[in-house]
């Protein structure tokens, strides 16, 4: 018995002995063979497999993200320099004198970045006005590399839209949307190149339709987004889930300058509208009348001593305009358009815009407690001040 346990001690000391070599010497000769198979995949020795969920098809990244919208709509959407012809200023004589210059003095010409989307195979483009306004030179930077001088189609302040042209072929073209589809909720993208970092995607969702009376332009109709946009994103696209635009950036509500998740895009419907008057005729044919409104409120309604609650009240007309010559006052209000119910002065200028100039009207007012029907000739909407 003493025998067998002095074998089983010397067996147990060498087996312990050649632990401890094998230990200090090849310690990886004692990991699990799973942490030993990962550990040499990490060191390059041999391949890595991780069981994880299958990858997805493209179908499914389209249908669970937005990576397919962005990637049909973002080759459309193009940079644009807008440079304006150095002004000159004439300086005083004491100015001369102090500087030791003589004659005019020329100031270093303006650079404006901004947006644009590519709408037809043609090379026709909609960005906003401002990007372009007064500017000499418009230079087109496309995603794809390219660069092209662009011809200046037409513009509309009153909605901030213009088109331009470049003459390039093979080129990426967005697909129109449908504003009557979307809602409020709905996930867009906006893409463009703000602070001229490069074209750059965000993501939000639609915050509200139809806004409007905000002040940013006269005929306002804007869609509502949270989606980041910032200086240089104006005239890039709004995008709805499918890639397809549906509007153009062109706005933001901002303290700093900054995105504050306030952003506003013109309608694509508009757009579209503009862009085919602009090609077609080179201007927006809009009716105008001439006259100024104000809102109808309770104590007007006690002054005029009115028997309704719904209109408009005429506060001024213009002279030798089409409403002078029908016959319209100050204190009329207007109740129709050409059979369209008006109730406020956004709603009377959309409908007289709405008008074909050299037509014939027929405007529903109440002027005092008697109903009058005045048939006017509309006129084409003089171009604004600051365009002329």
């Amino acid at each position: 018995m003493r025998r067998l346990w002095l074998i089983f001690a010397q067996a147990t000391t060498v087996a312990l002995a050649l632990l401890f070599v094998v230990a200090t010497l090849k310690p990886e000769w004692l990991r699990r063979p799973e942490l030993r198979s990962v550990r040499q995949s990490l060191s390059g020795s041999g391949p890595l497999t991780l069981t994880s969920n299958p990858p997805r098809s493209s179908a499914g990244d389209d249908a669970r993200g937005l990576r397919g919208a962005a990637r049909r709509a973002a080759p459309a959407v193009v940079s644009i320099s807008a440079s304006k012809a150095p002004q000159r200023d004439r300086q005083d004589p004491w100015q001369r004198l102090h500087e030791g210059l003589r004659g005019e003095v020329q100031r270093p010409p303006q650079t404006g970045l901004g947006s644009a989307v590519i709408v037809s195979p043609e090379g026709y483009l909609l960005t906003n006005n401002h990007v372009i306004e007064g500017a000499s030179d418009i230079e087109v930077q496309l995603s794809d590399g390219r660069h092209a001088k662009a011809e200046l189609v037409g513009t509309d302040p009153e909605t901030d839209l213009a088109v331009l042209r470049i003459p390039l072929r093979e080129l990426p073209v967005i697909e129109f949307g449908r504003v009557e589809d979307l809602a409020v909720g709905d996930s867009v993208l906006a893409i463009g190149n703000p602070f001229n970092v490069g074209q750059t995607v965000t993501s939000g969702i639609v915050s509200a339709l139809g806004r409007k009376e905000l002040g940013i332009n006269t005929f306002e109709n804007f869609i509502q987004t949270d989606a980041a946009i910032n200086p240089g994103n104006s005239g890039g696209a709004l995008v709805d889930a499918g890639g397809a635009l549906v509007g153009i950036n062109t706005a933001i509500y901002s303290r700093t300058g900054g995105s504050l998740g306030i952003g506003f895009a013109i309608p694509v419907s508009t757009a579209r509208q503009v862009m085919e008057a602009l090609v077609r005729d080179g201007v927006v044919a809009r009716g105008w009348i001439g006259v100024q409104t104000r809102e109808l409120n309770e104590e007007m309604i006690e002054a005029f001593k009115l028997p309704l609650r719904e209109g408009v009240l005429i506060s001024g007309v213009l002279v030798n305009a089409p409403a002078a010559a029908a016959g319209i006052k100050p204190g009329d209000v207007v109740t129709r358009v050409a059979g369209t119910p008006v109730r406020s002065p956004g709603e009377l200028l959309n409908a007289v815009a709405a008008l074909a100039p050299k037509s014939r009207a027929q405007i529903s007012l109440q002027r005092g407690d008697k109903a009058l029907q005045i048939e006017l000739t509309v006129q084409q909407r003089p171009k604004p001040k600051a365009q002329e």
